[in-house]
């Protein structure tokens, strides 16, 4: 019997839009340790079938031993590469299934990566230059139904054809670039034969990196002398600083001290201010391995990779997202709903739903194919402690840019010592406004001065 067959990018994904699009049981089936899943949709059968990211990869035509320029490559399986032999089982079981199949849809990530992963196992494993195709930003049920029953009518070629590209051109600069440097070096090490690695985007931080150094190494270092002053104001110690951040006289230095020492400080003048300090913007992939790192100090790639997970568990939308916007039709009302039936964001969020008008802040950037990374409501479970805190993170912030300004003061005084002025600072923050939501993320100095 004929059925549509559903391309995904990870076994994850393959489970949770069958179990959203299913209208009955699904069933899992398998062989040679790869699997698939069965399920019926509008009267007809269908059949989830995952891969595991890329199945084919660039590599040379054999028989070009370590001569460059090669320009001569073609794609191929990827359990072709040593360490990656686990693919195989998933090539093989697309290949089986996709002779059964009237029809194709692709449902890897919506993005150039996710593209070309469609596009090669769609051309090479099943044969077919189109398929219809599946957009979604979550995979959560209403959005996998939603993108199911509107389908794109083809694949989107333009972010294939861009993908392909930037494979090409990687490949190309890495291989022709270390085959040069590599075989420059040959006769000239002591310890023989040595692989020298050139990438395109290897290459130009290795750059940065070396002039870095060179500048660090080339640095001469000047004494300077910075001056402290130490005052007592109703039993409550204060420290101020001379006006001159930096002297460069060790005996102007020893000549302001002397002066000062042992003399009364008289308040010459005090200078407040209040400010607004507007909340953030919504979550990009960049500032999400910010925030990652200043509060849980996680590695980029660490960062990225809870992220993921969180993803294909349906707690947060697509975290490779190029945006800083949230559209209006994510539902915002919708979110904070659901979100509501988290005891840890339970009050925060019915006292945004309160406000009415939910008007979230927006950052410069913007992507046509997915928002900026958000919670989806969903209740978490079985979170080891690092997802669990880098989803409490994503949550509070996505909070955070529906609230209000909070309201800061700072405050400036200049103290006479003898004729010389030290300068003491302070900032409080008056009206919480955002950060009562983001707090537990966010480093405000918080220094009180007495009145």
């Amino acid at each position: 019997m004929p059925f549509t067959l559903i391309i995904t990018e990870k076994p994850q994904a393959a489970e949770k839009i069958a179990s959203a699009l299913s209208e009955g049981p699904v069933r899992k089936k398998g062989k040679g340790g790869a699997y698939w899943l069965e399920f019926e949709r509008n009267g007809k059968l269908h059949v989830c079938v995952p891969a595991v990211g890329h199945l084919y990869v660039l590599n040379t035509k054999k028989g070009d031993g370590w001569s460059y320029p090669i320009f001569d490559i073609d794609w191929v399986p990827t359990y072709t590469r040593k360490g990656t032999e686990y693919t195989k089982k998933y090539l093989k079981n697309i290949e089986d299934l996709q002779d059964g199949a009237d029809e194709f849809i692709v449902a890897t990530d919506f993005d150039v990566e996710g593209e070309v992963i469609g596009y090669n196992i769609l051309k090479f494993a099943c044969k077919k230059d189109d398929a219809k195709r599946m957009k979604f930003s979550t995979l959560t049920k209403s959005d996998l139904e939603e993108s199911y029953n509107n389908l794109l009518p083809h694949l989107e070629l333009g972010q294939a054809e861009a993908g392909l590209t930037r494979h090409y051109l990687d490949f190309y600069w890495g291989i022709n670039t270390t085959r040069a440097l590599t075989l420059s070096m040959k006769g000239h090490l002591k310890n023989g034969f040595v692989v020298v690695s050139s990438g395109r985007v290897q290459s130009p931080t290795l750059k940065i990196l070396a002039d870095r150094e060179i500048e660090i190494r080339g640095f001469k270092a000047v004494p300077y002398w910075q001056l402290m002053l130490k005052c007592v104001h109703e039993k409550e110690e204060l420290i101020a600083f001379y006006e001159e951040d930096k002297i460069w006289e060790k005996g102007k230095a020893e000549r302001i001290k002397t002066e000062c020492q042992g003399k009364d400080a008289t308040v010459k003048d005090v200078e407040q201010k209040k400010y607004k300090q507007m909340p953030p913007f919504p979550l990009d992939p960049t500032t999400l391995q910010t925030e990652a790192y200043n509060n849980f100090k996680f590695s980029l790639k660490q960062t990225m990779s809870i992220a993921e997970s969180l993803y294909n568990a349906g707690l947060i939308s697509y975290p490779r997202t190029s945006s800083q916007e949230y559209p209006a039709k994510i539902g915002f009302d919708k979110i904070l709903s659901k979100l509501s039936a988290n005891p840890k964001f339970s009050a925060d969020c019915k006292q945004l739903l309160s406000k009415g008008n939910l008007s979230p802040t927006k950052g410069s950037k913007t992507d046509p194919a997915h928002p900026a990374i958000y919670p989806t409501g969903e209740i978490p479970r079985g979170l080891n402690p690092s997802q669990e805190r880098m989803y409490e993170m994503i949550a509070r912030r996505f909070l955070a840019v529906f609230g209000d300004d909070a309201i800061r003061e700072t405050m400036k005084v200049v103290l006479d010592v003898n004729k010389h002025n030290f300068i003491i600072t302070g900032k409080r923050t008056v009206e919480l406004g955002w950060t009562k939501f983001y707090q537990k993320f966010i480093r405000f100095e918080e220094q009180i001065l007495p009145d």
